[in-house]
Order: C-alpha cells, then sequence, then structure tokens
C-alpha cells in the first residue's frame, strides 16, 4: 500500500497534469473557431470547381483527347496514396482514424496484385505507416515550422502529385484526410483526385448551367485540372486542421475529467489511509498508558 507521501505526490502530479490538460482544451477551443470557419468556407470553392468541371467535360467532343489528368491513363495498375495527418499528438484518434482507412486501402491494392505508392503530409501518418508500409513511401511532407498552412504547401503538394503523374509514375491517386462534421464527429475520407471524378458529381436541376468558352474547352481543361488537384489538397488540409482541433479539444476534455476523478479517489484513498495511520498512533498511545 502506497505511502501518505506517495499519495500526495501522486494528487499533486495528477492535478498538475489537469491544468495542462485544462490549458490544452481551451487553447484547441479557440483554434477550433478559426479552422472550422476557414474549412467550411473551402467548401463552397472546391465544389464550385468541381461543378465547372464537370461542364467543361460534357462539352468535350473527343474523350480519348481530353486532358489525362480528368480521364486518366486508361490503366489501373498503380496507385499513389496521399496520407495527410498532423505534425503533433494528444488529439485523440484524429491520426490514427485516417491511418486505419488508409491501411485497409493499402491491404487491397496489394492484395489485387497492384502497385502502391505513398506520400505522407504530417508526421503522425508517418510513424504509424511506414512500420508496416515504409518501403512503399515515396515522399514526406511537414510543416512543423509553419503556423498556419495556407493554399502554397498545398501547390507543393499538387506539384508534387502532377509531376509524378507526368513521368508515368502512378494510374490513379487517392487522397486521405478527415471531414469535419461537428467537435465530437469527424469522418475519415478517401478521394480520388487522379483521374478525376467530376463524371460522377451529380448537379442539381438549377445548377447546370451551359458556358460559352474562349479558349477551347481543352485549353482550359489544362490549365484548370492542375490548379484544381492543388485545390482538393487545400480542401483536405483545411478539413483536417479543423478536424484536428475538434478531436483535440474532445480528448482533452476527457483528459480533465479522468484526472478530476482520479484526484477525488487519491483523495478518498489519502484521507483513508491518514485515518488508519491516526487510529493506529492512538492505539499505540493507549496501549503503552495502559502498560504503566
Amino acid at each position: 500500500m502506497p505511502s501518505l507521501d506517495d499519495l500526495k505526490k501522486r494528487i499533486k502530479s495528477v492535478k498538475s497534469t489537469q491544468k495542462i490538460t485544462k490549458a490544452m482544451k481551451m487553447v484547441a477551443a479557440a483554434k477550433l473557431r478559426k479552422a472550422q470557419e476557414n474549412a467550411e468556407n473551402g467548401r463552397p470553392y472546391s465544389k464550385k470547381m468541381q461543378s465547372i468541371i464537370l461542364n467543361l467535360t460534357k462539352s468535350i467532343n473527343d474523350p480519348e483527347n481530353a486532358p489525362k489528368l480528368l480521364v486518366g491513363t486508361g490503366k489501373d495498375k498503380t496507385y499513389l496514396c496521399v496520407v495527410l495527418t498532423a505534425d503533433r499528438g494528444l488529439c485523440g484518434g484524429f491520426n490514427s482514424n485516417i491511418c486505419k482507412l488508409a491501411k485497409a486501402n493499402f491491404k487491397r491494392i496489394i492484395s489485387e496484385g497492384k502497385n502502391l505508392k505513398i506520400i505522407t503530409v504530417g508526421s503522425k501518418g508517418l510513424d504509424q505507416i511506414r512500420r508496416d508500409y515504409g518501403k512503399h513511401v515515396i515522399k514526406k511532407f511537414n510543416f512543423k515550422d509553419k503556423k498556419e498552412i495556407t493554399f502554397r504547401e498545398a501547390e507543393i503538394i499538387g506539384s508534387e502529385i502532377i509531376d509524378l503523374f507526368n513521368q508515368n509514375e502512378f494510374d490513379k491517386c487517392i487522397l486521405f484526410y478527415n471531414s469535419f462534421k461537428n467537435v465530437i464527429t469527424q469522418i475519415p475520407q478517401a478521394q480520388q483526385i487522379i483521374p478525376s471524378e467530376n463524371q460522377n458529381l451529380k448537379i442539381k436541376d438549377g445548377n447546370s448551367f451551359s458556358y460559352e468558352f474562349e479558349p477551347e474547352e481543352d485549353e482550359i481543361l489544362e490549365d484548370l485540372l492542375p490548379k484544381n488537384i492543388s485545390t482538393q489538397v487545400f480542401k483536405a488540409i483545411l478539413e483536417n486542421a479543423a478536424s484536428e482541433q475538434g478531436s483535440r479539444m474532445t480528448a482533452m476534455d476527457n483528459a480533465t475529467r479522468n484526472a478530476g476523478d482520479l484526484v477525488d479517489k487519491l483523495t478518498i484513498n489519502y484521507n483513508r489511509s491518514r485515518q488508519a495511520a491516526i487510529t493506529k498512533e492512538l492505539i499505540e498511545i493507549i496501549s503503552g498508558a495502559e502498560s504503566l
């Protein structure tokens, strides 16, 4: 049984931890508001970009000569998987849920006899993936030194993806990230960006427009499609940023509550041990007095 001094030190240690988790929860809550606004503001732009590309696609007369970023290479042999996670931990299952979905897809791709290549964005994803799939990782990105990730960083990742595609390094590209729903819920996503899945995008009546193009549709797509890759990567980064803060806020709130419960239990044990020690001393004093 631990001594009174040990229990007192343990209580002090848990209270110190509780202060840290409470402070982290408050910081995450403050960051969440801005991150959520950014994610919500980025969604309409991303959807509109896809809508425009879909309308352009419908106007193409010769699909065989359409841009490869839109229709792909026509093969299904090599997959490039881009896994976007955080550079920091202490955010619950945020990183693990993304990696779990990614690993399930990795397993399927390999079991089908296809080639797998991986790009990791964020050190936490790399830590979890390289244990089983390290030999498939061809590029690593992390932005630990960046206070805030901007579209510039998304363009760097997008340019790397496009360069690899132009070098015929892969046939299909899939993004893995968490879509922010609310503070409690973040949904892991696997979004194929090459070839574009825009042809599967459903446009509601009233949202489909007839455009007049200058120059031709093919030329516009040649310029718009690379930008769309960076846009989808940036959207995933914004969704991840909001999901990370929401997950961290929830995790730190749970940790603070658990620390409080542990302090209460330790305090009860401390009081019981102290009472037992006092009772023992009284018995010894009374026994000594009676012996005299």
